[in-house]
């Protein structure tokens, strides 16, 4: 580490009123939720009970690319989120989704009827690394989501995916209860139509009903932080979604959960930052999936770019690092996995450096005064201030590497990932 560089980067930042080592600190206690399937490529591990191939999926999900080395068992997976987590500087929580479940000795269930043992191996792994886990309920690639789940006309397939949610909140309590610390249960369903509907309400109120039923079982409100997400379209998806923004925002406000927002779940000219303060206004709390839309919801590894930093501006410029739960959502398969985990991670660490390391308050009275000029030359001024050298502390303080990470990550391909053979996990 060069110290120089940082003693002059923090007297740079100090002439502004920032204190460097101060936002180096507040980063240290963000803890992001680092998502399991970009391992993998989102395909989870019960599938393999159900069937010995991989059916296309419907339901708006799709990882693209055939890089190799992707995780193929539980064992693989959990030694590539080590290997992305010893190159991610801070302390983080693990995201999991419920395909993810860990069936040993024939003890399979469907989704209807998982219960915490089934995640038992995720819990010693985080118990292990004195991290959290969250967790989602999988309404997608599974035969009963062929169609709509939660909204479904069919009373079997909408009792089968109640189910599901309530197992999930069971699962998210025992989560909270093993790490002592609280899980977020994110609740996102795939249902829409490709083209016009007729009917765009009666699924709506199945939904609601469902998701009602869902919450209607008794749990920890303390421990289990519930999130309902929206989506405006995905694949197959591009007329209709059942679970819109207006949707959920309603439903999450009536019912007194936590709205979540996916910065590629909205029109490419829509963005999540601008969202950000108003949600705070109405909202305890909110929760946060970052990406990177490329036109349309197909999630890219976040870049450290405008809407990045504007994301990251907004939780810190209305002094809401301890109201927003932020989770990374991204899965590609056509670079190296655990580099696009990094990256990402990095990114998104980068860009809650760069607005913790703004004069908020001189900013904000800038405004405040009508004094737009000197807002406008501050704001494009301190593009080029030294944000790396401070980073390159953060990094150093957390034991991990600034800029060579990369040659760590070619190592282990190397030595590991290309080893990876075509045989998978339960075969």
């Amino acid at each position: 580490m060069n110290t120089a560089r940082f003693d002059e980067a923090r007297k740079i930042y100090a002439k502004i009123g920032v204190d460097a080592e101060k936002a180096i600190d507040t980063l240290s206690k963000i803890s992001i939720s680092m998502h399991c399937w970009q391992g993998d490529d989102v395909r989870g591990f019960d599938y393999i009970k159900r069937s010995n191939t991989v059916t296309a999926d419907t339901s708006g999900i799709q990882a693209t690319g055939n890089y190799p080395g992707r995780a193929r068992s539980p064992d693989e997976l959990m030694q590539d989120i080590d290997k992305a987590l010893s190159l991610i500087p801070g302390k983080h929580k693990l995201n999991l989704h419920a395909c993810y479940a860990i069936f040993e000795n024939d003890d399979y269930a469907d989704r209807d009827a998982l219960e915490p043992r089934h995640f038992q191996k995720w819990v010693d792994f985080a118990k292990a690394r004195g991290m959290g886990l969250d967790f989602n309920p999988t309404f997608f690639a599974h035969p009963k989501a062929a169609a709509m789940t939660l909204s479904s006309g069919d009373e079997e397939i909408r009792g089968f995916w109640i189910r599901h949610g309530k197992a999930c909140l069971k699962i998210s309590e025992y989560f909270a209860n093993e790490l002592n610390k609280p899980c977020v249960m994110n609740i996102w369903i795939p249902d829409g139509m490709k083209d016009l509907p007729a009917d765009r309400a009666t699924p709506r109120l199945r939904f609601k009903k469902s998701l009602d039923e869902i919450l209607s079982m008794p749990y920890d409100r303390e421990k289990v932080l519930v999130c309902l997400e929206s989506k405006v379209f995905g694949i197959g998806l591009e007329s209709y979604t059942v679970g819109s923004s207006e949707f959920c925002l309603n439903y999450a406000n009536r019912a007194g959960i936590i709205p979540l927002m996916d910065n590629g779940h909205y029109h490419p000219n829509e963005y999540v930052s601008d969202k950000i303060s108003s949600m705070l206004a109405f909202f305890d709390k909110i929760a946060l999936h970052v990406t990177r839309a490329v036109r349309w919801d197909s999630d890219h590894v976040v870049s450290f770019n405008d809407e990045t930093r504007d994301i990251a501006a907004e939780i810190v410029f209305n002094d809401a690092v301890d109201r927003v739960i932020i989770a990374t959502d991204y899965f590609d398969a056509s670079v190296n996995r655990i580099a696009a985990w990094v990256t990402g991670m990095r990114n998104l660490q980068k860009s809650l450096l760069y607005a913790l390391l703004q004069p908020v308050a001189k900013l904000k009275q800038l405004q405040e005064n009508a004094e737009y000029t000197e807002l406008l030359v501050l704001g494009e001024e301190l593009k080029t201030y030294p944000i790396g050298d401070v980073w390159e502390r953060f990094c150093d303080i957390n034991s991990v590497p600034k800029d060579d990470w990369f040659n760590e990550i070619k190592k282990y391909e190397n030595d590991v990932l290309l080893k990876r053979d075509v045989i998978i996990y339960g075969r």
